[in-house]
């Protein structure tokens, strides 16, 4: 099983979505990459990958796996908001990439 850690902005994000069903769906995709079932993702660069929920307007949920047993969920979002976010998530992958920088992880 690998280990899940969530950035304090995805859980907050993730507790304070107001579509319960859409929340209980990227919950369950959650698990399952906790299992290694990835299902619906695609790299989107840098060591980032997008997992795609298809509920509501099509949530994104972006993450990095470090090394075999730890992925850290980034951020959530809509297909809406996607270039901003992505623009967001390059400047964390070059922060995590610091060598003392412990905030990222």
């Amino acid at each position: 099983m690998i280990e899940i850690r969530e950035a304090d902005l995805f859980s907050y994000w993730l507790r304070t979505l107001r579509d319960v069903q859409a929340r209980v769906r990227i919950a369950a995709r959650i698990q399952r990459l906790a299992f290694g079932n990835a299902g619906d993702v695609r790299p989107v660069g840098e060591g980032i990958s997008e997992l795609r929920v298809h509920a509501g307007p099509g949530y994104r949920i972006y993450y990095a796996q470090r090394g075999s047993m730890l992925i850290i969920l980034l951020c959530g979002g809509d297909k809406a908001r996607r270039s901003r976010t992505s623009h967001w998530l390059k400047g964390w992958q070059r922060r995590s990439d610091e060598p003392d920088n412990h905030e990222a992880l």
